[in-house]
């Protein structure tokens, strides 16, 4: 299944310290900040927590030409972004937190732009999406006619959760959920939210308004109330949750609402789900405790990516087999270590470092060819099934997300003493070893190309 989100994208920056002393020209805190995290936020915050559960997803969105888009490609690693130009700086939110408490938060390039356009390959992811994530920041992405009219064509055919926003567009009719969160609802209504009657009324009146098949207003640590036609209003209580910073709830409610409605839940149990899950999310820290690189992204041959394709193979009682490394100027040393590996099992995943990952182990003329190619030229081999590519300078995270019966390394050393064995054997897998060719080597390949050049 892939999962498409299409809204606006900013750059989230998390600064964290402890405070332990005031200013001495001004009453406030001085927070000493022992750690700084980048991360994609509003759409790209969705796609991302998406990705990281191990869905296929497609961000849908426009993106500036500036350093802080740059820093948002990075960060939307794993995630296939779609993308057309922005006429606006790239909105730059940092939040400063003491512990788990925030203390202020400063926006930069947040100024109201205008609409931007949609490219004719924006359009088409849209209209070729399974289920369908709005996530509204009000930057006008959501307000783009054209945008609209194919939201509003797909919105009998697919599920479409819609997460809106005070400054941003009017939902489509028809779409299956709309999102807005209390302070949203009481806005878009200029009514009263002081008690549940009040509140039932208010999903009701947007229901109407929207035109949407339910209403789903979120009420923090309360859960949420959900409107749907023809039926009352039914109140979904939250799990107690001690709540640091509610910073990403709604991010999370749309993204699990939208998978939960694409496994074909009814309305009431993919909100349960959701609320529930919004919940634990908080639980665990929210934004704070997102990792800061992401899980890897899927490059998948025979029509089938890497996690449906170790699903599958487990399902006929088959072993999953995995090996890893750079493979920068694939040679025979290489084929014959991936071949013997591919034997040990019933279908092989290579699991690849990303240009980044190679540039950081190997130096900065590494690598010499890119990670796509590198994925390509591996899926031609017969003996290759699958690729992940990952950003981290070691496969853990792969192995992690993938949980491979066997893995697999070319060299003369005991499977024992692999630095993945315990991760491996954690989860009853094993490690093992296959003869490795010394006499071919990346680096005696490119020392010769450099001689001949």
């Amino acid at each position: 299944m892939m999962i498409t989100v299409v809204g606006d994208v900013l750059l989230d920056v998390d600064m964290s310290g402890e405070a332990t002393r005031l200013c001495p020209d001004a009453p406030v805190p001085v927070v000493d900040v022992s750690d700084v995290r980048r991360r994609a936020g509003g759409a790209g915050l969705v796609a991302r927590m998406l990705a990281q559960d191990g869905h296929r997803v497609t961000l849908v969105t426009v993106l500036s030409d500036d350093d802080a888009s740059l820093e948002l490609e990075g960060a939307l690693a794993g995630v296939r972004v779609v993308s057309g130009p922005s006429g606006a700086r790239t909105p730059v939110k940092t939040r400063v937190r003491a512990g788990r408490q925030p203390v202020v938060r400063v926006d930069e390039g947040c100024e109201q732009p205008e609409v931007p356009a949609a490219t004719a390959v924006m359009i088409r992811a849209l209209e070729r999406a399974e289920v369908i994530i709005v996530a509204d920041y009000g930057r006008g992405l959501a307000a783009n006619q054209e945008v609209r009219d194919v939201l509003a064509a797909r919105a009998g055919q697919i599920p479409i959760v819609w997460d809106p926003h005070p400054s941003g567009a009017v939902p489509v009719p028809g779409v299956a959920v709309v999102t807005p969160n209390l302070s949203e609802a009481a806005k878009a209504t200029d009514a009263g939210t002081g008690t549940p009657a009040a509140i039932a009324a208010v999903g009701s009146m947007l229901l109407d308004r929207w035109q949407s098949q339910s209403v789903l207003v979120t009420m923090g640590e309360q859960g949420g109330l959900l409107s749907q036609r023809n039926a009352s209003p039914v109140t979904i209580p939250a799990p107690p949750t001690e709540v640091a910073d509610p910073c990403g709830a709604g991010d999370r409610l749309a993204a699990s609402l939208a998978v939960h409605l694409a496994e074909g839940c009814s309305l009431s149990d993919a909100a349960e789900l959701a609320i529930n899950e919004a919940a634990a999310f908080l639980g665990a820290g929210g934004v704070a405790s997102l990792p800061d690189r992401h899980r890897p992204v899927w490059h998948h041959s025979r029509d089938e990516d890497a996690l449906d394709l170790a699903r599958r193979v487990r399902a006929n009682g088959g072993t999953v087999v995995a090996t890893g490394g750079c493979f920068d100027l694939l040679h025979a040393g290489h084929a014959r270590t991936l071949a013997a590996a591919r034997d040990l099992g019933d279908c092989l995943i290579v699991c690849l470092n990303s240009d980044e990952s190679v540039r950081r182990i190997k130096g900065e003329q590494r690598p010499i060819v890119s990670q796509q190619d590198r994925a390509e030229l591996l899926l031609a081999l017969e003996c290759v099934d699958a690729v992940l590519v990952f950003g981290e300078d070691t496969p853990e995270p792969c192995l992690e997300t993938l949980r491979p019966d066997i893995w697999v390394k070319g060299g003369d050393y005991r499977a024992s003493d692999l630095p993945e064995a315990g991760l491996v054997k954690s989860w009853g897998g094993r490690c093992m070893t296959v003869p490795f060719h010394q006499a071919r080597s990346t680096s005696v390949l490119a020392d010769a190309l450099a001689k001949v050049s």
